[in-house]
């Protein structure tokens, strides 16, 4: 096993998804993710992308995402709302709830620690 992996997509096969039925809000996305790293306890690290729509996100794991390219839209149900592009990275807790809309499609690095 690697104790050195790169961080790209070319390198692995594509999953590929949609938010719940009962979670769509708008539009018809699609979800590529591409798994690249996994390890014990329930760390994650991968690229993932979606194309234009809007559905209800809750967290029960924590992530990391850096925006490598698209435009969405993030709001917590009772706080902020955010608009992120390529070059933001933030963190979604656990017990974040709220609506992610991808207006562009949208690819991001991420990890998850659950």
């Amino acid at each position: 096993m690697a104790n050195f992996i790169d961080i790209d997509a070319e390198t692995v096969d594509p999953e590929f998804g949609a938010p719940a039925e009962d979670r769509l809000i708008s539009g018809t996305p699609r979800f590529r993710t591409w798994s690249l790293d996994e390890a014990r306890g329930g760390l994650y690290a991968g690229v993932w992308e979606a194309t234009p729509g809007k559905w209800r996100i809750e967290y029960d794991e924590w992530e990391f995402c850096h925006i490598l390219s698209g435009v969405s839209v993030i709001s917590e149900d009772g706080g902020e709302t955010r608009t992120i592009t390529a070059g933001d990275s933030f963190i979604l807790k656990p017990g974040f709830k709220g609506t992610w809309e991808v207006l562009e499609t949208t690819r991001k690095e991420y990890v998850i620690r659950l």
